[in-house]
């Protein structure tokens, strides 16, 4: 197997291209896999706009992936060629002082699959093998992929929260990562979760996830966030949009002591009250960077015991045809009403 196809960015703002490519090199402790499962992520559709820069150029997309492996270098140990796995996208040193640290997100030299180095929207994708989990054979390969980033970036930041047993938590945005954050929040402990959104489609499916639904467009979610907890505030607050009204949003509904963790993607700033929002409360805004490869055991055994419901994430899926990926991206910077979409090679 020499060659392969994949779906490429070849340059920002332009439409991606299904191309015909020399496939992977493995090397000694590198795992290739069979691509059976990519999720369309909204950060890929900051890649092709070029508000999030993805680089170098042509490059694959694709960080959300899951797929069985094909062929192991020579000094892999913990895998083998037929198993079922899904991909952490950091591909790190695994030596620094932040891998060593368990921090591996700012290793200097780590890389992103789909955004740094060649992802997933492909018939196969290579990675280092402290990079690939066993895939439990109770999790099909998309909602295996969709948990590799929308489900743990929402885990990752939760955990930054530090949510306890019986605080309230606000979610801002009910796309693939919000619906895993109502979830985790619940199996967190959480007492009270509001779902925020303006379509009324996420917000029902939020609802069946036992979160209280505010619909952003019908009412001020700030002021309806404080009626609903009797004037004091959320406890957390996590902001998944990436839009700076939002953001402001989650810092404003937040009560004393509350913390907004942040984890969408903008290249705008906001402003915030200082004294009124932060100082006076004692709150805190939290930034949210990826996720850790620690905390990929746990998820994957939430969702192989049913306590993170995946199945109702994922809209359909779609072949490795540009022209359809092209069209899904187009939706998502439309704001389409639509689940995640993932592409089965």
């Amino acid at each position: 197997m020499d060659r392969m196809k994949a779906v490429r960015l070849v340059e920002t703002g332009r439409p991606l291209e299904l191309q015909e490519i020399k496939a992977p090199q493995v090397g000694p402790g590198d795992v290739l896999v069979r691509v059976k499962a990519a999720g369309i992520c909204h950060s890929d559709v900051h890649y092709r706009k070029g508000t999030s820069p993805a680089y170098p150029l042509p490059l694959t997309l694709g960080h959300e992936v899951a797929g069985v492996v094909d062929h192991v270098g020579s000094a892999v140990t913990k895998l083998k060629v037929g198993d079922r796995v899904c991909l952490h996208y950091l591909v790190t040193c695994g030596n620094c002082v932040h891998c060593n640290r368990g921090q591996e997100q700012f290793c200097p030299s780590g890389a992103m699959i789909g955004k740094h180095r060649d992802g997933g929207y492909a018939e196969f994708c290579c990675v280092p093998e402290r990079s690939v989990f066993l895939l439990p054979p109770e999790i099909p390969f998309d909602q295996g992929a969709v948990m590799m980033c929308s489900s743990a970036t929402a885990n990752h930041a939760l955990l930054k929260s530090r949510l306890k047993p019986g605080e309230s938590v606000a979610v801002f945005g009910m796309g693939g990562l919000g619906m895993s954050a109502v979830q985790l929040a619940r199996a967190f402990g959480a007492l009270q979760v509001f779902a925020i959104d303006i379509r009324d489609s996420k917000l029902e499916m939020a609802r069946k996830f036992g979160a209280i639904p505010i619909n952003a467009k019908k009412t001020d979610p700030v002021a309806e966030l404080k009626h609903l907890t009797d004037g004091r505030g959320v406890d957390v607050a996590v902001e998944l949009i990436g839009i700076p009204m939002t953001m402001e949003q989650a810092i404003r509904s937040l009560g004393t002591m509350g913390r907004a963790v942040l984890a969408g993607i903008t290249d705008q700033s906001f402003e915030i009250a200082p004294y009124d929002e932060l100082l006076n409360k004692e709150a805190e805004v939290i930034g949210v960077s990826d996720h850790l490869a620690q905390e990929i055991p746990v998820l994957i055994g939430w969702v192989s015991r049913g306590m993170l419901d995946l199945s109702a994430v994922i809209a359909r899926t779609i072949p490795l045809d540009a022209d359809l990926i092209n069209e899904v991206f187009d939706r998502i910077e439309q704001g389409t009403d639509e689940a995640r979409v993932v592409i089965t090679p």
